[in-house]
C-alpha cells in the first residue's frame, strides 16, 4: 500500500520496559523449574513474549486519554454507552453485552444455548471455544477446507468453511445445532484468513437451514485487510466497508477485544435478535456482572471504544501484516518452514517438517518451542499434539493434525530491530536441530492440557 518499499512502523514510542537478558544457563533452570512448560514460566524471565497477540498490546495515548474519563458508574455508565454506539456502529447489532473477555462470551454462549448432544460447526474452534463446548457436553465440529490442513499450501484464503461438507452436515444434524460458527481469522489453522465470498456462502447456507449464524470475530479487522488485498473486487474499498458487510451477514458476533480492539482485557457479545438476550443477561449478572459493565471495569469499555476505531486503520494494518510477513521469510530463509502463506498476527513454524525425526508422540511442537526459549529467550506457544492430540483410556493416541509453534506478535510492542536479533539467533538452531529431543507427557490435567501440563526431557 505505501510508496516505499520499507513499512515503518506507524506510531513512535513513548513509554519504554526492559528486556529481560538472560544466559541460556540461567533460562535451562527456570525451563526446568516450569515442567518444560512455557505458561509456567514468568514474564521476568523471557526476553521475547509470543506466547500470544490476546491483551499484550501497547495502547496508544487517546485509549489511555479516554480511560481517565471513564464513569465507574455501576450501571447506566456513560462507557458502556459510547461503547454500545461504537459496537453497534460497526457490527449492526443493537443487543450488546460485555464480557470480560473472549471465553467469558464463549461460556456464556455455551452454557445459555448449548446442551448435551448438540454439534456447533465452524471452520476450526480454537481451545477455549472447543474446551467449553466440550464442557456442557457438546460436540465442536471443524470443517476448514483440505488447503487449510496443509502448511504448504499457498491458497489465499485457508481459513474457509468447505462449504459442502457444510452443507452435509447441517442435513444430517438438523434439529442439533444450537448455532453455527466461522472464527476470523482462523487461529488454529494459522492465523489464516476467510473470504468475503466464503462468509456470504455460509451465512446462506446457514440461513437456508434456519441456523443462526455466529462469528468470532477476535481479529476481523486483519482478517478485512486481507480480503482487501487478496480477494478480486475489493482493493478499491475501505476496511471498515468490508468489515461492516462481514457483520452485516450474520445474525451476531463475539469477541475477545484484546486481540483487534487493542486492549489488555475485555470482550463482548453483540446480537441482532432479542430471543437470547435474558438468558445471556441472566447468567452475566450471576457470574461477571451488571450488564452494563459485564466484569469490567468503565475504562476499560473506554479503551474497548476508541481500539475497535484504531485497529481500522490501514497504515496500522498494513504495518501489523507486513511484520508476520517479514518474519515468516525470514524463518523460511533460514530453512525453518512456516505455515503459508503467512497470516495477520503469529508466524507458525511447521514443527513437523522441522523435526521429522521426533514423532508426534513425543511432542515435536512442544520441543521446538522449548529450544526457542533455551536459544534466544523467544515465549511461543505449541498448537498440535499438546493441545489438541487425543489419550484414550485404553492408551491409544490420535496425534493433532499438524504440528505447530506459534510466534504470535503483541501489536505495536516490539521493531524490527527486536527480529532482526531473533533472525541471527536462527541459524545455530537450524543447524542443531537433528540433537533436539523430544519430551514425555508427566501430567495431564483434565481441560485444556496445554496450559498447566508438564514434561520431562526423553533421554534418547
Amino acid at each position: 500500500m505505501s510508496e516505499h518499499r520499507t513499512i515503518i512502523e506507524p506510531f513512535k514510542i513513548k513509554t519504554v520496559e526492559p528486556l529481560a537478558m538472560l544466559a541460556r544457563s540461567e533460562r535451562e533452570l527456570h525451563l526446568e523449574t516450569a515442567g518444560y512448560n512455557l505458561f509456567s514460566l514468568p514474564s521476568r524471565v523471557v526476553t521475547f513474549d509470543f506466547l500470544t497477540d490476546s491483551g499484550t498490546t501497547a495502547m496508544s495515548a487517546a485509549q489511555w486519554a479516554a480511560m481517565l474519563v471513564a464513569d465507574e458508574s455501576y450501571a447506566g455508565s456513560r462507557s458502556f454507552t459510547r461503547l454500545e454506539t461504537v459496537v453497534r456502529d460497526l457490527t449492526g447489532c443493537p443487543h450488546i453485552i460485555p464480557t470480560h473477555q473472549g471465553r467469558a462470551a464463549e461460556r456464556l454462549l455455551c452454557q445459555a444455548l448449548v446442551k448435551p448432544g448438540m454439534k456447533i460447526p465452524s471452520n476450526n474452534h480454537f481451545d477455549t471455544t472447543r474446551a467449553n463446548i466440550e464442557f456442557v457436553g457438546a460436540e465442536a465440529v471443524d470443517l476448514v477446507i483440505p488447503e487449510g490442513r496443509d502448511p504448504n499450501s499457498r491458497h489465499p484464503f485457508k481459513g474457509n468453511i468447505d462449504l459442502k461438507r457444510l452443507e452435509g452436515f447441517l442435513q444430517q444434524n438438523q434439529g442439533s445445532i444450537p448455532f453455527g460458527m466461522i472464527t476470523i481469522t482462523n487461529n488454529t489453522g494459522g492465523g489464516q484468513p476467510v473470504s468475503l465470498q466464503n462468509i456470504r456462502e455460509v451465512a446462506k447456507l446457514y440461513k437456508q437451514f434456519g441456523i443462526t449464524f455466529i462469528i468470532d470475530c477476535c481479529r476481523f479487522a486483519e482478517n478485512a485487510y486481507f480480503i482487501k488485498l487478496r480477494e478480486p473486487g475489493q482493493r478499491d474499498r475501505s476496511v471498515r466497508a468490508i468489515a461492516e458487510e462481514i457483520f452485516s451477514l450474520a445474525d451476531g458476533c463475539y469477541m475477545s477485544a484484546k486481540k483487534d480492539a487493542l486492549v489488555n482485557i475485555g470482550g463482548f457479545i453483540a446480537l441482532k435478535n432479542e430471543d437470547w438476550i435474558e438468558r445471556l443477561r441472566a447468567l452475566l449478572i450471576l457470574t461477571e456482572g451488571f450488564p452494563t459493565y459485564g466484569g469490567l471495569a468503565a475504562r476499560d469499555l473506554e479503551a474497548m471504544a476508541v481500539g475497535l476505531d484504531e485497529v481500522l486503520d490501514e497504515r496500522y494494518l498494513e504495518y501489523r501484516l507486513a511484520v508476520t510477513r517479514y518474519m515468516a521469510e525470514g524463518f523460511n530463509k533460514l530453512g525453518i518452514p512456516t505455515v503459508q502463506p503467512p497470516g495477520g498476527h503469529a508466524v507458525y513454524i511447521d514443527a513437523k517438517s522441522f523435526l521429522p525425526h521426533i514423532p508426534p508422540r513425543q511432542f515435536p511442537g512442544q520441543a521446538l518451542a522449548c529450544e526457542l526459549y533455551l536459544a534466544e529467550g523467544i515465549r511461543g506457544c505449541e498448537i498440535g499434539s499438546v493441545m489438541f492430540g487425543t489419550f484414550h483410556k485404553e492408551g491409544g493416541f490420535i496425534p493433532a493434525a499438524m504440528e505447530l509453534v506459534r510466534l504470535a506478535f503483541p501489536r505495536r510492542v516490539y521493531t524490527q530491530s527486536h527480529f532482526d536479533y531473533i533472525l541471527e539467533g536462527m541459524a545455530e538452531l537450524v543447524a542443531n536441530k537433528n540433537a533436539l529431543k523430544g519430551l514425555e507427557l508427566v501430567y495431564d490435567p483434565p481441560f485444556l492440557r496445554h496450559f498447566t501440563a508438564k514434561f520431562k526431557p526423553l533421554a534418547s
